[in-house]
């Protein structure tokens, strides 16, 4: 049974004290991943590299670097990269720890449901877009120079590219979670989501043309999934409120 001083609202400073703590935790797990990665950076850029190589071959083309320090650099933001990644379970966990204090009732059976779901949606997310959409995107945008041209890549503009992607389609995939994350906190429910279908399609084609290269076929590979996720959500969200609802009447 909780306690007056359980139930009592947080202070704006506690729930500073606590962003904050939570923050910490998390840095401190890119930095534990960052030192595991780094190590690996170059193996790990290799395998950035993959989906752009057989095109580049084809097109007799090279990867350059401009600066001394460029390739360094790059394998530093590889290490981070590859850190974020591997601290992404810490990451939704202490995300959870922060915003549980908004549910009501007993939320722990939840904690393990959503750090592994926002893990696995994440990492599909970003499989999705490495396997495939680099491939072919990125095919598309380097045969559009035609023969009289020679691909000349540097590290820097690759890395930047592909990482933002990468996060791009590992963040949209995380649309049914955040979706029915608001339902449970009653923000919002399935008629909601049906009734506002057409501006989730605007707004979807929108960040997909920010976060992808100016060709259709990224911004479709990018918009689509995340339409696809959208009505996953609405019948989550509509299974969820049935439940409730069943729940409440019994």
């Amino acid at each position: 049974m909780q306690t007056d001083a359980q139930d009592a609202p947080m202070l704006l400073t506690e729930h500073l004290a606590e962003l904050r703590r939570r923050l910490t935790i998390s840095i401190v797990a890119i930095v534990i991943g960052f030192a595991i990665c780094y190590g690996q950076a170059e193996f790990l850029f290799g395998l950035l590299l993959r989906p752009i190589e057989d095109v580049l071959q084809e097109r007799a083309g090279q990867m350059i670097f401009t600066g001394l320090a460029e390739p360094f650099i790059v394998y530093i933001k590889t290490g981070l990269l590859g850190g974020l990644l591997l601290a992404m379970p810490v990451i939704f966990w202490q995300f959870w720890l922060f915003v549980r204090p908004a549910f009501r009732g007993n939320e722990e059976k939840y904690t393990t449901a959503f750090v592994i779901a926002g893990s696995l949606l994440f990492v599909v997310g970003a499989l999705f877009g490495y396997f495939l959409v680099f491939p072919y995107g990125f095919r598309f945008l380097l045969l559009l120079g035609g023969d009289d041209y020679l691909p000349l890549l540097t590290l820097r503009e690759y890395f930047s590219l592909a990482t933002r992607m990468l996060l791009a389609f590992g963040a949209m995939f995380e649309t049914p979670l955040v979706l029915v994350f608001l339902a449970r906190l009653g923000a919002i429910d399935a008629a909601w989501l049906r009734r506002n279908r057409r501006y989730a399609i605007v707004v979807t084609f929108i960040v997909a043309a920010i976060l992808t290269p100016p060709d259709v076929f990224s911004q479709s590979m990018l918009a689509l999934p995340m339409l696809a996720l959208y009505e996953i959500s609405v019948w989550l969200v509509a299974a969820m409120g049935k439940k409730k609802a069943e729940a409440a009447a019994a």
